[in-house]
């Protein structure tokens, strides 16, 4: 169970991120809203600021699934 005074900062602290970064925060909102199923890919690049880049990819699994569900639950 999360420490109440901690979901306090975190909710202070997503709303700041939200307004820092809008259109990421919808995609999140309209990936949730579509469902993330079992057989989903998720692809990350993250480009740093000299220009070298890193990628990593998941195939979402059942227990994946499980979990997601779990996280959107509890808060």
């Amino acid at each position: 169970m999360m420490n109440p005074a901690k979901l306090l900062t975190f909710k202070k602290d997503w709303e700041a991120f939200a307004g820092r970064h809008p259109r990421f925060v919808q995609f999140l909102m309209t990936i949730m809203q579509n469902g993330v199923g079992e057989g989903s890919i998720i692809d990350v690049t993250v480009t740093l600021p000299d220009g070298r880049t890193y990628q990593s990819n998941m195939k979402i699994t059942p227990e994946d699934v499980e979990f997601i569900k779990g996280i959107g639950g509890s808060m």
